[in-house]
């Protein structure tokens, strides 16, 4: 999707970070933007930078967990703008603490919030797309859905190599029939989500890789830059994270007893 000119873009979680980012870079594309979030305040304020930089833009609210918010978060794009083009799927929740401490209930949280939200917008969007034969889908993930980093946010591992899974399979479907699909795993990134942390147990500092933090903005462009070129993969620290896959795929067993030592300062020793 090269020209972005009027095309209408919808961002779930896109009243703050990576959302916002993303928003004000497809607006300043020459998308027309659907703001969504369930922060009323927040939305309004995003789409309001977004029409003072780009064609046009919307704020909704939407709660991701609600089937009855992801129709109406479309039904209301199509009304106003006539048309959707690109849907972000970009909201994320963390469950923090020890493997024992985080409790089922939090897990449950955590998969509704992450995964099923994305499955619900499939349920809502994907047939419009695929209806028009054309159109975009981003999937936000993680760079902790790529290789282990950490042990203190495992639903958070869990889903969003789920949907790294889920997006691979899904290109298989979708690409065939004219729709494209993006699968963003950033790694560290300026954002609120820690507002969405909640913790369990005694726990130390989140554990973090060791990759420099950006600038939600940035990601926003690199976002753009991927629907336009029809990218799969989006790694927001490409380099690093492309030599840190290889050394795991060429031996399994050393790169994870070297992340073992890496966490807890002990000497590698293969098994």
């Amino acid at each position: 999707m090269k020209d972005l000119q009027d095309r209408v873009v919808v961002i779930t979680g896109g009243g703050s970070g990576i959302g916002r980012g993303s928003a004000l870079a497809f607006a300043r594309a020459g998308a027309k933007v659907v703001v969504a979030d369930r922060d009323d305040d927040r939305s309004e304020s995003v789409a309001k930078e977004a029409r003072a930089v780009g064609p046009g833009a919307l704020s909704v609210r939407c709660d991701v967990v609600s089937d009855a918010d992801l129709t109406a978060l479309r039904d209301r794009a199509l009304e106003h703008f006539g048309a959707i083009d690109v849907i972000m799927n970009n909201v994320g929740v963390i469950a923090a603490g020890s493997p024992l401490d985080i409790p089922l209930s939090d897990w449950q949280r955590v998969i509704d919030v992450n995964l099923l939200s994305v499955v619900r917008s499939n349920a809502v969007f994907l047939p419009l797309l695929l209806a028009q034969g054309e159109g975009h889908v981003v999937n936000t993930a993680s760079t902790n859905a790529l290789y282990a980093y950490s042990s203190d946010r495992l639903p958070y591992t869990a889903t969003k190599a789920a949907i790294v899974a889920i997006s691979e399979a899904l290109a298989l479907f979708l690409r065939p029939r004219g729709v494209g699909i993006t699968c963003l795993c950033p790694g560290p990134v300026i954002t609120n989500i820690s507002e969405q942390i909640t913790f369990h147990g005694e726990v130390g500092p989140i554990q973090a890789p060791t990759l420099e933090l950006l600038d939600a903005g940035d990601v926003g462009e690199m976002v753009v830059q991927a629907v336009q070129d029809d990218r799969f993969l989006l790694l927001t620290h490409p380099k690093e994270v492309h030599d840190i896959l290889v050394r795991r795929a060429d031996d399994p067993e050393g790169f994870l007893a070297g992340q073992i030592a890496a966490m807890t300062d002990s000497p590698v020793v293969s098994p």
